[in-house]
Parts: structure tokens; sequence; C-alpha cells
């Protein structure tokens, strides 16, 4: 077995299994932990909003050096999202999943005994790393609780960002008033502590994951492309968007990516599985993902803002900080309710459909709010069905990325999507932070948003929603297998009719949870040479066929499978510029090992000839129709050329006689099968000959 994969312990999974299974309380305990868990860590990007008034006097310094305390939150959630999440299929969920908790401890710690603007700083930036745990979790349950439990757990694991953050407000006021500021720091650490304890007393460790070698370039070059990005586009409104500084970030920000995309595709086990990322499903989701970001922030940003404003400016409902907090609770609670509800129509409809009536219902609620803005009342409504929206989007989410994703990447998987969700509501925060402050009316020397501006803001969000509901269409659904039996000699006609009746196999649209007898497989894909194949892919199927998992070979050609039980499965493995082969291989258990063996390549290849005889040193060159050049070859001397088979496309094959007297050119399509073609000189160098297409 490949020494960078690791096993689970079989015995221990179905003891906890079984034990989950008969034990529906700790399973409900379970989800418990890790929803206020996620909750706890979500709060942390909200909970100092109310006291940014009034911390330049208390840390006496500028507003805009006390804007800070937010940004550098989120700048490290958004930096330590994919990378805790690639550590947690590596090393353990439960263990990155403690880490995030212990760092949001030490955070909440500096901050409250500090009292400076940088111990502060140094502390919201720790607890800003607590956020990667939200993805940690869900993977968790995907990996430990019973099928019947994982949809409604995912859904309300995936809502308590929105949770915590509406939350947050009033929470943050209220203690704010009644006990000062630092007490809002040392409660966030003594919560912390005691869900520490509860998640290594509650929450088994998961098994299943890879080991390897972390990818410690692509981390950094991403976390300074992340760094760039999100720094410009929180401060390019006080800074200026064309000012040096945001000019520079984003020269930044394509630099660095430049210069990651290519290295990631190129390490043998990359920080982020960019081949997968680019998988239809997971790649609408992903920008699906962006898009309600954006969307659902708005909802967060402006509604406090809204109920805060001052009468005097022709707008406004002046509430205090606490109570225009409280008015978010609603949101909060109804994003609780929904998860069960978006469970629901995951299960019967699809996760597709799931996204689609979340962002439909975002898309509605924004267009109401347009008009719905005279009362108080009527700004809560609208705010609290901008949050079941968002519950109902934000549940579909994991599962449509969890579907389409080898079993041992879930977490950086999920950790990929979460991180798009804060670039998301960065450009939200920044959109917001431009209008209202474009369209303001002046009361005195105070500046004051219009209510066109929120109206603004709300349609910028509305058309987001939607344009997420047009990039969801088109991610695939899974559709139900058929198979179908042959006909049986000697059977009568009424039972052959049912011999050859369709029967379907069910392929679910659910994640695929854990089995008492789940086994972690592994093995190597190599050439005849035994000289390993980069990037193949193995695809496992039960005999029956429905998918059990799939796996992209490294540049070792190391490979990893989790299959539900031990027993036959049919493999399918493929690879560029190869032929694909399939066959029944036995894991009896997770020290089974499998080497397969990819032996014939897909060539471009022919025969030359001149006056009916073979033409060696004859020329062949493949270039594409705009101008690049692909291969060249010479004949053997039978006349025969062969190359690899290049991708598909439309190319020119052209060949010249040997002393360069004749040459010939054709257009051909390459469509993935190994071709054939032949090129023949006659006399003069007239352009007969022929060509033909081989399929092995």
């Amino acid at each position: 077995m490949p020494s960078h994969l690791a096993t689970p312990t079989a015995p221990r999974r179905a003891t906890r299994q079984a034990g989950n299974a008969a034990n529906p309380q700790r399973t409900t305990l379970v989800v418990t932990i890790l929803c206020l868990a996620g909750t706890v860590v979500a709060l942390q990007q909200t909970m100092v909003v109310p006291l940014l008034p009034d911390f330049p006097k208390i840390l006496n310094t500028s507003a805009d050096n006390a804007s800070w305390l937010v940004t550098v939150t989120l700048l490290t959630s958004a930096v330590a999202t994919p990378i805790v999440s690639r550590l947690a299929d590596m090393f353990g969920k439960r263990r990155m999943m403690v880490v995030a908790m212990v760092t949001m401890v030490i955070g909440s710690v500096i901050a409250a005994v500090g009292g400076t603007l940088f111990t502060l700083l140094v502390g919201r930036a720790f607890q800003g790393l607590a956020a990667s745990l939200i993805p940690v979790g869900i993977s968790i349950m995907r990996d430990e609780l019973p099928r019947e439990k994982v949809a409604s757990a995912v859904a309300l694991m995936s809502a308590t960002l929105g949770i915590g953050s509406a939350l947050g407000l009033p929470l943050a006021g209220l203690i704010y008033e009644s006990l000062g500021w630092q007490a809002i720091f040392w409660i966030s650490a003594g919560i912390g502590v005691l869900l520490i304890i509860a998640v290594l007393a509650i929450v088994p460790e998961s098994s299943v994951r890879t080991k390897g070698t972390f990818d410690v370039v692509g981390a950094l070059l991403l976390t300074a492309a992340l760094t760039s990005l999100l720094l410009a586009i929180s401060k390019g409104g006080d800074w200026g968007w064309s000012s040096e500084p945001v000019i520079l970030l984003f020269i930044g920000t394509v630099v660095f990516l430049g210069v990651w995309f290519p290295y990631e595709l190129r390490v043998s086990q990359p920080m982020v599985d960019l081949r997968t990322s680019a998988r239809r499903p997971v790649l609408l989701t992903n920008i699906a993902s962006i898009l309600v970001g954006f969307s659902m922030y708005a909802n967060m940003l402006s509604t406090t803002q809204q109920l805060q404003l001052p009468k005097i400016g022709g707008y406004g409902f002046e509430l205090s900080v606490v109570v225009a907090g409280l008015c978010m609770v609603p949101s909060g609670l109804a994003m609780v309710a929904l998860a069960p509800v978006s469970a629901m129509i995951t299960k019967r409809y699809g996760a597709k459909i799931t996204l689609i009536v979340g962002s439909l219902v975002l898309a509605v609620a924004y267009v109401a709010r347009v008009f719905l803005t005279g009362e108080i009342w009527m700004v809560i409504l609208g705010a609290t069905v901008v949050s079941m929206g968002t519950a109902i989007a934000y549940a579909a989410m994991p599962t449509l990325i969890m579907r389409s994703v080898p079993i041992t990447e879930t977490a950086s998987a999920n950790g990929l999507n979460s991180l798009l969700r804060a670039v998301g509501t960065s450009t939200m925060s920044a959109v917001v932070a431009a209008v209202l402050t474009s369209t303001v009316v002046h009361v005195g020397p105070v500046a004051l948003p219009t209510v066109d501006a929120f109206k603004e803001v709300f349609w910028y969000a509305a058309i987001a929603a939607l344009l997420s509901i047009g990039v969801s269409v088109f991610i695939p659904r899974l559709q139900a297998a058929t198979k179908v039996a042959g006909s049986v000699a000697g059977v009568p006609s009424p039972e052959r009719a049912m011999a050859t009746a369709a029967a379907p196999i069910r392929v679910t649209e659910e994640v695929r949870t854990p089995t008492d007898d789940e086994i972690v497989v592994s093995g190597t894909v190599v050439r005849e040479d035994l000289r390993p194949i980069r990037h193949a892919v193995v695809n496992a199927l039960h005999i029956n066929g429905e998918p059990a998992d799939w796996s992209r070979a490294d540049n070792d050609g190391h490979y990893s499978l989790v299959l539900p039980a031990p027993g036959r499965y049919l493999v399918i493995s493929s690879a560029d510029g190869w032929q694909p082969t399939s066959q029944v291989l036995e894991f009896a258990d997770s020290s089974s090992a499998q080497q397969i063996r990819l032996a014939q390549r897909l060539t471009l290849s022919g025969s030359v000839q001149g006056s009916g005889r073979a033409l060696p040193g004859a020329l062949v060159t493949l270039t594409r129709p705009t101008g690049e050049f692909v291969v060249s070859a010479s004949t053997a001397a039978t006349g025969h050329y062969e190359v690899p088979l290049p991708p598909a496309g439309r190319y020119i094959l052209t060949c010249l006689e040997p002393g360069g007297a004749a040459s010939q050119s054709r257009q051909m399509v390459i469509t993935g099968h190994s071709t054939v073609m032949d090129f023949s000189f006659e006399g003069s160098g007239a352009q007969t000959g022929g060509s033909r297409v081989a399929v092995p």
C-alpha cells in the first residue's frame, strides 16, 4: 500500500456507526455540537460591528484603523478555510476542527487582555482562522452520521454562517452595553473552551483521510492571491478604486493566480485539485456560490443601517444598535427553521432544484424589499424572507459538491466552496459601501444614505440571485441508470418480456454516507513498463452498475477509493492519451492494493509510400488550423510513423517526401480514438492516397 494513504480502522468505524444507529440521542448530540461550533465561529464575523462607532474613542485611534478589526477577520478566515480543509482531509477532520477552535480561544484571550489596537487586530486575526471549521464539520457529518440524518444536518451546518452573522449583532450589542467590550471576547473564549471539550468527548474522529505531502508552495501562493484580492475589494472604497495601492493589489492578485494555477496543475498532491474543480457540477456550483454569497450579504449589511438611520434625513427609523440587532433575530431563527425544509426538497427533487428554489426566494425577497420600505415590520419581514432563501440555497451547495468529488477530498472541496462564498460576500460589502456613500442626502455636515441607495443595493442583490438561477439550471442532475436484462432462450413470452424489461438502478442525489463495513483501498495506475501514469481516473462501480467512488491518481500514479464494503467491484480506468480499461477487482479489506495497467497508448499513425514502396525518412507534421505547431516525426525504414494522439479537435496533417520534392496536407478531426492516416506519393508528387480511422 502506498505510504501516502491512510486507511480507517474498520472495526472501530463499524462499532461507531452501529452505536450511532442504535443511539439516536448520540447522533443528535453530535449534530448539535457541530452546529453550535459553526454558529459560534460565525459570530466572530459580526461580533465587533456594534462596537465600531465606539472603538476609535476606546482605542484612541481613527475610524479607518478601527475598520481593520472587521477586515483582518475576513482575510484570515478566507485564507484559512481552504488550507485547514485540506489539512483535515490529510490529518483528521476532528483534529483540525479542534485546532480551529483553539485559535478562536487564543484570539479571544489576546483581544480581551491587550487593550490596544495592535493586540485587538492580532486577536481578531486568530478568531478569523476558526471559520474554517464549518466545511470541516460538514465533512464529518458525511463520514459519521446515518444516511437519513445527513441531509438535514448538512443543511443546518451550512446555515450556521448566516445564523451566527445574524445573531452576532444583537448579542454583541447586549453584552457591550451590560458588561463592557472585553466581556464579548471573554465570553467567546469561555464558550470556545466548552465546545472544544464537547467536540473531543462526543464527536468521533473521521478515519477517511488521504495522507501525503502538504502543498506548502500552493498554500503560500493562494494566501498571497487571496490577501491581495480581498484587501483590494474591502479597502477599495476607502483608498479609492483608482489609487496606486488598490491597483497594485489587483495586479498582484493576477500575478499570484497566474503562477498558482499552472503550479497546482503540475504538483503531485495539490492543495486545490483544479481538475476536479473544473468538472461541470463543481464549477457551476462554485460560481453559483459566489453569486448567492454576493446576494445574501446585502441583507446583513443594509438592514441594520436602514433601521438605525435618523429620520432627519427623510428616511430612517432611529432604532438603537441593540434594537436594530434584535430585529435580525427572526432572520437567524428562520434559517434554523428552514434547514429541514431544504433537506426535504433535496431528498425529493434533488440538490439542484433546492439551489434554484433558494435563489428564486432570494430574488423575489429582494424585489419585495425594493417596495417594502415604509414600516419597520416590512423591513424585518423582507430580511427574514431573504434569510429563508439563503438557508435553502446554502443547504444545497455541500450536497452538490460532495456528490461530485472523491470521498477523500470532501473537506477540501467544501473549503473551496466556502472560500468562494466569502469572495462573493466581500464583493457585496464593497458594493454596499460604494452605493451607500455615493447616493446620499446632506443634513448639515452629515451625509446620510437615501432610500434610493438601499433600493439600488437590493436590485443588485436580486440580479445576482437571478444569475445564480441561470447558472444552476446548467448543473447536471444525476439520472437513474437503467439495466436491461438480455433475453433468455426457451423462456415463454411473458417471462421473456419481464426478463428483458428495463430494471432501474438507484442512483441517489444524496451524498453517499458511510456503512459499517466501509473500507479505504488504494493502488497504482501504471504502463506496461510499470512507469506510473499521472492523473489517471479510477472509477469503482458496484457489479449492478451503481457508482461507489472515484479517484484521480497523483503524479506517482497512486489512487485511493472509499468503498462501502469489501467485495467485487467493476473498476474503470482512463487517462489522457491511453485506451481505457475495465476489470472486476476484488477488494477484501483496507489493506487491499490493486495495480491497474493501461497497456495501449492512443496514437496517430500511418504509412507513407511512393511508387508502391515504403518511404523512410519522410517528415510528418501536425499543426492546428490556427497555426500552432503540435508535433512532428519521421517515418521509419518501413515507411511507418506514429505520434501520441493529441487532444480532440481539428488539425492539419502534412507529409513531406524525403528530399523535399513534394508534400501533402490534409485537414482531419481527432475524436479521442486512435487514428490512422496514410500518404501515397506517385510520380511527380500527385496527391493520391487515402486515410482511415481505426478504433481499437
